[in-house]
């Protein structure tokens, strides 16, 4: 497997490898002992979480509190998506710029997130199904929520018409208002 760093520090795009015969093909979607080496961060899984979505739903900008431990491992299983990762850490050099990738089940891509960062798909397929390995347990609190319309983040959603939001995504500060209100983590240069 190949694992890149993002325009985001942080965000990280697994590519398998695949083994490819007459019956299909075989790949290994992570190995903890990898990512651990390339991120740095030792990644065991704690909890697995799975959405279900029509075409056109865009879910987040979601995160959690750096220092959480709440990294993530986002996969598509069925269909396909736009994976954004979004820096919200103030103070980062790349504080409310995005990184963008289409995750699909074919390509058994996936993209590894640290806390502190938000994260948000849109999904491109009917019943695209999101898989979320996660480094911990939610913690109630601890979650970050920023508008995925917000103009001044313009994150790149794929038309036509207006993405199917729930209320909570569409209610979320900005992020310069989120930001004033204390809502996002500070960046710590390592973080």
């Amino acid at each position: 497997m190949k694992i890149e760093e993002m325009a985001i520090a942080g965000a990280f795009r697994i590519v398998p490898g695949k083994l490819r015969d007459h019956r299909g093909c075989f790949y290994e979607a992570f190995r903890t002992a990898e990512i651990a080496r390339v991120t740095g961060f030792d990644f065991r899984v704690h909890q697995s979480n799975v959405t279900v979505s029509r075409r056109g739903v865009v879910r987040g900008v979601h995160g959690t509190r750096a220092g959480s431990g709440e990294a993530k491992l986002v996969s598509c299983v069925r269909g396909a998506a736009l994976d954004v990762v979004v820096d919200l850490r103030v103070g980062s050099p790349t504080f409310g710029a995005y990184d963008a990738v289409h995750l699909t089940e074919e390509s058994g891509e996936l993209v590894f997130v640290v806390d502190g960062l938000g994260h948000a798909y849109q999904t491109l397929a009917e019943d695209t199904r999101i898989s979320y390995l996660c480094a911990e347990q939610f913690v109630p609190g601890s979650q970050i929520d920023v508008n995925p319309l917000d103009p001044e983040l313009a994150l790149p959603w794929i038309g036509p018409g207006e993405p199917i939001l729930s209320a909570k995504d569409r209610t979320a500060p900005g992020l310069r208002e989120a930001a004033a209100a204390g809502l996002l983590p500070h960046y710590t240069g390592t973080s």
